[in-house]
């Protein structure tokens, strides 16, 4: 599977002029259009993989691949919610502790230690709450995104049951750890090469390797796809 992903754009007939535009996509992702045709050609590359094509997709429709780009938007924004709002309770829950703990140290000394105590206690316990949720997030989006791509409709982005399903097998999981793999370890690299442009065009690459995996790995899981490239 690693070999298919590092060989998915290449094998396309005009990988070149692909990995060019991507990668202007990338640079100018800071202007959002440019960032959701780029998210919307991520998604078609998801179907390919899903299918068992061998060679990655063209950018040609961009209008649909804006529509697919901000339908993947809407889908991770969405699935990112598990992560975010617990993540601005937390907030509000510590400036509201700091206030209660400030206002104890008028009081007696001991009252100000064991609100500052208990303040450190809720912050660190809902901080790892944060953290598992935020990881918890990390791992599903791309199950639901690969869910949508293969369907090619929003509703598929949100079927818990059959997201869940994917996610919870050891092909998904595989899958999904060779990804972090690569986007830790050739993403960083790209990143560095990004100070002299180069690295948006490495990224891009990186970019499809992952969503290549991502979308194989759910397939393989639930079946779905008209074949298995195997691993």
């Amino acid at each position: 599977m690693l070999s298919d992903a590092l060989w998915f754009l290449k094998r396309s007939d005009d990988w070149f002029a692909t990995t060019i535009i991507g990668g202007v996509l990338s640079l100018l992702s800071v202007l959002i259009l440019p960032g959701i045709i780029l998210q919307g050609y991520f998604v078609r590359a998801m179907r390919a993989a899903a299918n068992g094509e061998q060679a990655a997709p063209s950018f040609t429709d961009w209008g649909g691949l804006f529509v697919d780009g901000l339908k993947l938007f809407v889908v991770t924004f969405v699935w990112a919610l598990v992560a975010i709002v617990p993540a601005i309770l937390l907030s509000v829950i510590i400036g509201i502790g700091t206030f209660t703990v400030s206002e104890a140290a008028t009081g007696s000394a001991a009252a100000s230690s064991a609100g500052g105590l208990g303040l450190g206690i809720v912050s660190l316990v809902l901080g790892l709450l944060v953290f598992v949720l935020g990881l918890l997030a990390a791992y599903l989006v791309p199950a639901a995104g690969a869910n949508f791509a293969i369907e090619g409709n929003l509703s598929a982005g949100f079927d818990v049951r059959t997201i869940l399903s994917g996610a919870l097998t050891g092909e998904y999981a595989v899958a999904w750890l060779l990804a972090l793999v690569v986007a830790v370890v050739l993403g960083f690299i790209g990143g560095l090469l990004s100070a002299i442009v180069v690295g948006f065009f490495v990224l891009f690459y990186v970019q499809v390797m992952t969503y290549y995996l991502w979308a194989r790995g759910f397939a393989d899981a639930t079946g779905k796809g008209r074949q298995s490239t195997g691993w």
